[in-house]
């Protein structure tokens, strides 16, 4: 029976000497990684591919969270198991090369000091030291100047007990992005309704799949738009009759949809015998909680 692999300051070491937890778009690799080199996560993993890499989730709800961020219009890139600095460090936008201050932000070791909150340790082999922190998805977003700007995403499972200690380790996070300017969500199931994660799931293969002509996606929304209320089975005819490849269909039809160019109640199910619902745009916006900004409260 193989030997279930702990948590040690030697591990956290030799993940730091790999350059775990560095890189942008297609280099970065995450620190906590799905493999049978590393530790097991708790919940379901998975390897979803998205802009020209494979992003390592450790569980439904963060696979859930990452199909919700990649359907945010403006967002350039995702960095999963995300490490938090111990110490005094730049702002991690300037791993982009983007414009922006160069002053010192305080580590989750100043931060747990100033909110007098125990910094957590690893043990193992006889030797002690500091738990590096993670936030589960950094997004990068770009405004309307050209700018960019961080999003941070944690993500707990709807069974998760917020016991005072996990409340802690949550407000060193909060703190460690606040002082860096950048927003914090705690995404929960409960932000959602679980038919449209669901629904997300079973559309993975789609909604992530390669990537089609901007005209495309424009002219099968509105082709779709004339079939509001049609089971999703007789559009995808529809568009199979137009493109001569079901595969590329499906594709387009779900990108249509992660891309905002046809807004449908994802409440429906997957299942493509329902029919689609057109809603408002402001309705499809708030099925997403990380578009819509909501986040648990700790």
């Amino acid at each position: 029976m193989r030997k279930i692999k702990r948590f040690s300051p030697d591990l956290f070491e030799r993940y730091e000497k790999l350059e775990r937890g560095t890189g942008i778009y297609e280099d970065y690799i995450p620190f906590h990684r799905v493999g049978r080199s590393d530790p097991s996560s708790h919940g379901r993993s998975h390897l979803e591919r998205w802009h020209g890499r494979a992003h390592e989730l450790l569980s439904d709800g963060e696979l859930v969270a990452f199909l919700f961020a990649t359907m945010l219009p403006n967002i350039i890139d995702i960095r999963e198991q995300f490490p938090l600095q111990f110490q005094y460090s730049q702002h991690e936008l300037l791993d982009y090369d983007a414009y922006g201050s160069e002053d010192l932000f305080g580590g989750t070791e100043q931060i747990s000091q100033t909110l007098r909150i125990k910094h957590p340790k690893v043990n193992g082999n006889g030797r002690s030291a500091r738990w590096p922190m993670t936030t589960d998805l950094l997004l990068t977003l770009k405004n309307d100047d050209g700018q960019l700007y961080l999003l941070a995403v944690s993500c707990k499972p709807k069974n998760f007990v917020f016991k005072d200690r996990n409340k802690q380790l949550f407000k060193i996070e909060h703190d460690y992005w606040k002082v860096r300017g950048v927003d914090w969500l705690l995404i929960t199931p409960d932000l959602y309704d679980y038919r449209v994660g669901l629904t997300l799931r079973n559309a993975a293969p789609w909604l992530l799949g390669e990537p089609v002509e901007k005209s495309l996606l424009a002219n099968a929304a509105e082709l779709i738009y004339q079939h509001n209320g049609t089971p999703l089975s007789l559009i995808l005819r529809e568009l199979n009759l137009l493109l001569k490849d079901m595969n590329l269909a499906q594709r387009v039809f779900w990108l249509c949809v992660m891309s905002g160019h046809l807004t449908i109640d994802l409440r429906r199910g997957w299942r493509p015998h329902i029919p689609i619902e057109i809603i408002s745009k402001s309705d499809f916006s708030s099925l997403n909680p990380i578009l819509s900004r909501r986040s648990k409260w700790i």
